[in-house]
């Protein structure tokens, strides 16, 4: 090292891991957690500043530049003439990937530790704040800004499905936001009335740790998630015919069946060979001739009108 340079000192490092293949349950009887198996962790290192002090934590997968000669406690590399080494992480190169702010609210402490333990082994994942309590729910997703909410429907000291009142406040008040419904509830009524409260999705506790981290990612980008058992329970909810409205087109069946598989206006564009533009246009007309106003409601009621 030439004259007049310091060594960085490596930054807190970010742990990752693989996937969990266990089931995110929890025994009340035995106390025992969930089961949060994972691969071996992997260390990522923060931006390092040269010529003064950088108090910078590590960025998940990223590694930033080293700029000059200075001591960056927060960095991971060394600082050499303005030339640094850089490993890149998911995405383009020098581009960290944000990782997904997720709140989970539910009333057992145990449920909470272990859907941690499990979710911060995803390098996109991160919890952000946790919650007991309907108050508490709303205090944590005013602090931590998710963009994802993984809501339990029985909450501390209240009825059963206090959870849905849940849903629709932070959706009424934090629109844009994700709501996942995780519970041990897969009553057809609930399923139903928590996509009509404003949830994108919905899945029963005993859902495999890999489909649950597909929901949290598919949430997250505005798209519903339903897992089989949870779909079961909307079909069997459905009857009817379609009186009254206008019936869809072939075009906009398409798209619909489409929608329900949970593919964005993007990928349905690319699938169906036509624009984003003209995906929105479908997608508005068959929204207001179902007379609803969110994807998920759409699919919930083009289902109960034997449509899909």
């Amino acid at each position: 090292m030439s004259s007049g340079t310091r060594t960085a000192p490596g930054g807190p490092g970010h742990v990752t891991g693989g996937t969990a293949r266990g089931r995110v349950v929890t025994d009340a009887r035995s106390g025992g957690g969930p089961d949060a198996r994972g691969g071996a962790g992997v260390g990522a290192r923060g931006p390092g500043h040269g010529g003064g002090h950088s108090g910078g934590h590590g960025i998940p997968g990223q590694a930033g530049p080293g700029q000059g000669g200075g001591n960056a406690p927060g960095g991971g590399m060394h600082g050499s003439g303005g030339t640094a080494a850089t490993r890149t992480g998911p995405g383009p190169a020098g581009v960290a990937a944000r990782p997904i702010r997720i709140v989970l609210v539910d009333d057992h402490s145990i449920m909470r530790q272990g859907l941690r333990a499990v979710l911060e082994r995803e390098d996109d994942l991160r919890i952000v704040g946790e919650a007991g309590s309907a108050p508490e729910a709303f205090a944590a997703v005013a602090t931590g800004r998710p963009q994802v909410v993984l809501l339990d429907l029985k909450l501390a000291s209240g009825p059963q499905t206090d959870g849905l009142e849940v849903c629709r406040k932070l959706c009424a008040d934090h629109p844009g936001i994700g709501v996942l419904v995780l519970t041990t509830f897969a009553e057809d009524r609930l399923v139903v009335e928590s996509v009509q409260a404003g949830a994108r999705g919905y899945v029963v506790k005993d859902v495999d740790t890999t489909e649950l981290v597909r929901a949290i990612r598919a949430v997250s980008r505005g798209e519903s998630a339903f897992d089989a058992r949870s779909a079961s329970a909307m079909v069997r909810s459905l009857s009817g015919g379609m009186p009254d409205r206008e019936r869809l087109t072939d075009r906009e069946l398409d798209v619909l069946r489409l929608l329900a598989r949970g593919l964005s206006n993007r990928a349905i564009g690319a699938e169906l060979f036509i624009s984003e533009t003209t995906v929105k246009f479908h997608v508005g007309n068959l929204m207001r001739k179902l007379m609803v106003s969110r994807r998920a409601e759409a699919v919930y009621a083009a289902t109960k009108l034997g449509l899909l």
